[in-house]
């Protein structure tokens, strides 16, 4: 018996060491696989830089000089915020769905974990929870997983978590960690972090969200597309109540807020994704993005790698007003749609071919042609080598299609041959609005709808300048010395021999009001007359007329013809407002300009811009020459602006009609904004068939007028209707006309010896 007793013993003995050594074993395995783990040698582990520093993709931000987030430039649409942005709804929300012992763990919840193993793994009841904390998902969010992974490694990946959770525990506090979570969580729509999703959903921004919205976001990540709110409101408004319950539970709310809360219903009045096509400043963006682009690339971030515009978190500060951009864009809205847009088709009722004016059939067919061939559609036919009988097969296909017009997008069915006949209808603008004396960029318009129409027409298109070209002529006439706003010359035709073997040429006015007789300078240029341009394109010579126009900012080519009297060449809005700003900056051009600085994602300026200058002129011609352009306004052909606007601010502007009406221009000038507008058909032979219609001033000016109105009627920008500053010198004996007059018969009657013989 004894020898059996001693047998028992020392199995009992073997088992318990053999149960240590097995215990041991699989704490050292444990510590061995963490340990390699942490190092790096199974696989990727976040380095202590990389922790310090996580990386992700962050939109570019385009801010406006009154501090509003125009928009952004992304691959995900994501932008930082710090924990104090956050509203502690949100926070509350969070904590209590995803993570009740947030502030109780180092990362890593050990209660979680033998909760899952005990009720989910082993018991298989999914509704226990899960056992990943806040810091293990901000880990994932980080360093995502690679799910194409056998599941046996995916498990390694869950060990990989733990150690990065428990590493961003040791390097930020409990705020940043929630911080940094809401900063990298996709919402769905397009929305990449809690700014962006606010931003998205409720037009907020995220300190300002109500307890219902922070808890419709939080439950929104669990699942994105099929709690959305907008593709499924009903799952979203359950898993809403289900986050307000958590909150209810963990003491964030009452039972009486919850009660309340959970009846709201969910308001998607202000739902908008942010898209680069949507918003005010379109075309301004576009523009903006092509030239920042180019920035980038020569542009090199402290690692010696380029600035990348969709993932680098730029914020770029432009000189755009977002009130003024606003009202801009409302202006062309107010007088293309709904005055301007329904005369035009009214005008072309029932006409044959149109709206071409004198083409014929093969010309108009070869314009739709060549529209199609210059289309999206076309070009990705080209690159899926489709024959031209196949192009022309599916151009020619009805299918559906959401088309624009002023009341909105609306969908119908429609060929895509038929869709370009239809665009070719609308007017077109551009319209661009600037400080003469800083050269700040306030309002940029690029067209009537960037979604629809992506030509710019502000600084790519250049149309013909018509009668607003004659103030660089007249500019060159007041610096010389010899002219005045008040010398009379005569309105008479003005003959140019062109040369061996070319006619003549004799420009002609539009009307024979006063002709034959002696008119003011300041009369001349009121009412456009051609004749006096042309008397005064004789007495100087295009390229003086050319190299003045060079000193106001003009760089596209102009051909030295007598024709440029009349405005022949073909300018750009941004040139033609960059120049008339001059004259309201006592003759020194700036350079238009659009951004002030650009900052790195942590502020640091990479950048400042300062605009170019150049004196073009003295302060005197300047003043005269804004003399001559309130004659426009004040009795010309910009006279609507009194009479039929009620505008009674100082103004100095200018109209400008080209042949056949094809473009319609207006160019206005305030002491301290100057716009330039321009309206016209997206080629040259779509426009009204008579002046009355198609002339600038009923074109352009109107949208000039309505603008303006309504930024003199908005006090917080602080732009005041005051009067031109006058030089230093006394300049009323060449602006007095009747004292003039007077001065001339005095000095003629001085020189008169005729009594003497």
């Amino acid at each position: 018996m004894p020898a059996k007793k001693n047998t028992s013993s020392t199995n009992n003995s073997l088992y318990i060491k053999r149960f240590w050594i097995i215990v041991a074993s699989c704490f050292i395995f444990v510590f061995l696989l963490f340990t390699l783990l942490s190092l790096g040698w199974l696989g990727f582990m976040p380095s202590f830089e990389e922790l310090e520093n996580p990386k992700s993709n962050l939109a570019s931000e385009v801010i406006t000089a009154d501090q509003q987030i125009l928009g952004k430039y992304y691959i995900e649409n994501r932008t930082n915020i710090h924990y104090n942005d956050l509203s502690p709804e949100l926070i509350n929300a969070l904590i209590a769905t995803e993570d009740a012992r947030f502030e109780k763990h180092s990362g890593v919840d050990t209660r979680s974990i033998f909760r899952v193993i005990g009720k989910t793994i082993i018991g298989r009841k999914k509704s226990s929870g899960g056992g990943s904390t806040i810091t293990q998902q901000l880990a994932k969010n980080l360093f995502p997983r690679d799910k194409s992974q056998p599941k046996i490694m995916m498990v390694i990946t869950k060990f990989k978590e733990w150690i990065t959770a428990a590493k961003l525990e040791r390097n930020y506090s409990k705020e940043e960690i929630i911080a940094m979570y809401f900063n990298t969580v996709d919402f769905g729509s397009n929305s990449f972090g809690i700014k962006t999703a606010a931003r998205t959903f409720f037009n907020k921004t995220p300190d300002s969200l109500k307890t219902e919205e922070a808890a419709l976001l939080v439950g929104i990540l669990k699942a994105p597309t099929f709690y959305s709110p907008v593709k499924n409101p009903d799952n979203a408004i359950k898993r809403r109540e289900v986050v307000l319950n958590q909150m209810r539970k963990y003491d964030y709310i009452t039972q009486e807020q919850y009660d309340s809360l959970k009846l709201i219903p969910i308001d998607m009045s202000k739902y908008t994704i942010q898209d680069h096509t949507e918003g005010y400043g379109t075309y301004f963006r576009e523009y903006l993005r092509l030239y920042l682009n180019d920035w980038c690339n020569t542009h090199k971030k402290p690692d010696g790698t380029n600035y990348n515009l969709y993932k680098d978190g730029l914020k770029i500060y432009t000189t755009i007003n977002y009130k003024m951009q606003k009202y801009a864009e409302e202006a062309v809205k107010q007088h293309l749609g709904k005055d301007l847009q329904p005369a035009f088709y009214k005008h072309w009722k029932g006409v044959k071919n149109a709206p071409f004016y004198q083409l014929t059939k093969e010309e108009i067919d070869a314009a739709y042609n060549a529209s199609m061939k210059t289309s999206d559609r076309y070009r990705r036919l080209k690159e899926a080598n489709a024959t031209e009988e196949e192009i022309s097969k599916e151009f020619n296909t009805p299918v559906s299609m959401r088309i624009f017009t002023w009341e909105g997008e609306r969908d119908t069915i429609m060929s895509p041959f038929d869709s370009l006949k239809y665009y070719k209808w609308f007017l077109h603008t551009g319209l661009m609005s600037m400080e003469p004396q800083t050269g700040y960029v306030r309002a940029y318009v690029g067209g009537i709808n960037y979604k629809h129409f992506q030509f710019d027409n502000v600084k790519v298109g250049k149309r013909q300048v018509g009668s607003t070209f004659k103030p660089f002529l007249y500019t060159l006439a007041m610096q010389e010395g010899e002219f005045s706003p008040c010398t009379e010359v005569p309105n008479l035709p003005v003959t140019f021999d062109m040369g061996e073997g070319v006619p003549s040429w004799t420009p002609q006015n539009a009307d024979d009001k006063r002709e034959g007789e002696m008119v003011t300078l300041k009369w001349a240029l009121a009412n456009s007359v051609n004749y006096i341009s042309a008397y005064l394109m004789k007495r100087f010579s295009p390229n003086a007329v050319i190299n003045m126009a060079r000193k106001m900012g003009v760089t596209s080519q102009i051909d030295p013809v007598p024709a440029i009297c009349l405005g022949t060449p073909d300018l750009s809005v941004y040139e033609m407002t960059g120049a008339m700003s001059t004259f309201a900056n006592k003759g020194v051009f700036l350079e238009p300009v659009f951004i002030t600085r650009i900052e790195d994602k942590n502020g640091n300026i990479l950048e400042n811009f300062i605009p170019k200058q150049q004196e073009a002129m003295s302060e005197e011609t300047a003043f005269l020459m804004i003399e001559l352009m309130r004659g426009v306004v004040e009795s010309g052909t910009g006279v609507r602006l009194r009479y039929k606007f009620g505008l009674d601010a100082p103004i100095a502007g200018k109209t400008g009609t080209t042949q056949n009406n094809s473009d319609g221009w207006f160019m206005g000038i305030t002491p301290n904004l100057t716009t330039g507008v321009w309206v016209g058909g997206e080629l040259r032979s779509i426009h009204f068939r008579s002046i009355t219609l198609g002339q600038g001033a009923n074109m352009a000016l109107p949208i000039w007028a309505i603008y303006m109105k309504k930024v003199w009627d908005d006090k917080t920008l602080n732009i005041p209707k005051s009067s031109f500053e006058k030089p230093v010198r006394d300049m009323s004996d060449r602006i007095d006309c009747k004292k003039f007059k007077q001065e001339i018969r005095e000095e003629e009657s001085e020189f008169d010896f005729s009594d003497k013989y």
